[in-house]
């Protein structure tokens, strides 16, 4: 039979227009793209709350004026702008805290008993304080300890005298009224030195690495840490492996390179957990500066057989020593790379204690948390813990003379409790924005004003905008289609809390 070129033609066009009129009939449907787009979120019904730190002021965390939101109105290139899209959602929220050291603990109990009620309510009650959930401590000593110690007797291999009775004296006791306040606090758990005769310099000051025949002692030793404190009422949420692995301190601390570290959680940390029934526990790597961690990131998760025991990698924010720049973007290099994994930064504090920066209102100090906290948060992380939560009158106490600053200072002579501007800071985070939370997008128009925004379960907004400028801005919030004007004095912070009528009821 004789087939002709237009009849092959005649008949591919009638199937495709079979096709094509069988998907017009399909996008027909009552479940159409358009329709099930989320609804925009009407904050004009909601109530708000503008609470204001600034320096040179009386606004401490203070509640100052409401805001009114009336119909979008477009910012234009020379306004200063904050946009919030509440429809977009990213990474959800741990909690915030601070580390529960030797140095914190001991400076608690010289303190007044009513200064270390007011101190406790102040960083862990939601209520009267700034809502702490999240904490850190030390396996054995660090720098923030009195003096060196460990939980074994020096020599012993296999930890038979492993006991945790130094704890018991200060730290246990404040880790517990922590928790009684908060009501819960997710807790992690770092160690800075194996002890002494486990490394190569036999020193557990000034670095060294962890000799071969050790890794398992060393390994056992953190399951026996964690059991001990949870034997003591104390859950223990995760641990990192190293504090600081990069780093020879004159306190304590110990090298690894990233293979080193990928090789002792893959065959020593992650299975002796595994096989001493903690397998539950969280591990994070790294625990270091921003710039290196997409390095030690890439090295320990690009292998499927650690990566399995890894939640997260850790990092600090003493980066900036270089050329004093924080490299914020890594966090967002390792983000990209790893979306299934977690951030958390693990530590930051003020170096080099100076008390005329704290009577003066240095606002670098404060600000230096608020950017870090903002930037980060922008960046994926999903945690955020300060570093001493309390140290003395003078940066301490530290049995090698490393003095920094914390955001409340006690003055175990007078007994009376400074809380700095860094302490409202982290409070504008802490207060407002509870674990479950889920990041949402933000962002702001000018470099004078930086933004983070989330919203809680409960449904309530949260929008904190940081001011780092000399002068006063006026800015326009814009939250879906809806507008806003506010103000913000400089090197002041806001946390904007959008709630329902029947969420601001509760």
């Amino acid at each position: 039979m004789k087939i002709r070129v237009k009849d092959i033609l005649f008949k591919s066009s009638l199937a495709l227009l079979i096709l094509l009129s069988t998907n017009c009939t399909k996008t027909k449907s009552n479940e159409s793209p358009i329709q099930n787009l989320k609804k925009p979120m009407d904050v004009s019904n909601m109530k708000s709350q503008v609470f204001t730190t600034a320096h040179n002021t009386n606004l401490r965390l203070s509640l100052t004026d409401p805001i009114q939101f009336t119909d979008f109105k477009q910012p234009k290139e020379t306004d200063a702008s904050i946009v919030v899209d509440p429809s977009k959602h990213f990474q959800t929220f741990l909690g915030i805290g601070g580390a529960l050291t030797d140095a914190s603990a001991e400076t608690f109990y010289k303190l007044p008993e009513e200064k270390q009620d007011a101190f406790i309510k102040a960083y862990f009650s939601v209520d009267k304080g700034i809502g702490y959930s999240l904490a850190r401590t030390h396996i054995h000593s660090c720098d923030f300890s009195s003096e060196s110690y460990t939980y074994i007797d020096e020599g012993d291999a296999d930890l038979k005298t492993f006991n945790i009775a130094h704890d018991k004296q200060y730290r246990i006791p404040f880790i517990k009224k922590a928790i009684a306040t908060a009501g819960k606090l997710t807790m992690y758990v770092s160690p800075w030195s194996p002890p002494a005769f486990m490394k190569t310099n036999n020193d557990m000051l000034h670095g060294g690495k962890l000799k071969p025949e050790f890794f398992q002692p060393w390994a056992s030793y953190y399951a026996k840490f964690i059991k001990a404190y949870e034997k003591e009422g104390i859950p223990i949420w995760g641990l990192t492996v190293q504090n600081e692995p990069m780093a020879v301190q004159r306190w304590e601390s110990c090298i690894y390179t990233a293979e080193d570290e990928r090789d002792f959680v893959k065959n020593y940390l992650g299975p002796t957990l595994e096989k001493e029934g903690l397998g539950d526990k969280n591990i994070i790597v790294w625990d270091h500066n921003r710039d290196l961690m997409f390095q030690r990131a890439n090295v320990i998760l690009n292998d499927p057989e650690v990566a399995k025991y890894v939640w997260g990698t850790g990092f600090h924010w003493y980066e900036d020593w270089k050329d004093g720049i924080p490299m914020y973007d890594a966090v967002k290099r390792v983000q990209e790379a790893y979306p299934d994994k977690h951030l958390i930064f693990t530590e930051g504090c003020n170096e080099a204690y100076d008390l005329s920066r704290i009577e003066n209102e240095d606002p670098k100090l404060a600000e230096r948390y608020g950017k870090s906290m903002i930037h980060d948060f922008n960046n994926g992380t999903v945690a955020w813990t300060d570093w001493n939560i309390l140290l003395d009158q003078t940066g301490g106490p530290n049995h090698v003379g490393n003095l920094c600053f914390s955001p409340v200072h006690g003055n175990t002579q007078t007994g009376e409790l400074t809380f700095t501007d860094s302490y409202y800071y982290i409070g504008h985070f802490s207060k407002f924005i509870r674990p479950g939370a889920k990041r949402i997008s933000s962002a702001s128009s000018t470099n004078s004003l930086l933004t983070t925004a989330f919203e809680n379960e409960d449904g309530s907004l949260v929008i904190v905008v940081m001011n780092i400028g000399e002068n006063q801005l006026s800015y326009s919030l814009t939250v879906q289609t809806q507008t806003a004007q506010l103000k913000l004095l400089p090197h002041s912070i806001q946390s904007i809390v959008l709630k329902s009528n029947e969420q601001d009821g509760k």
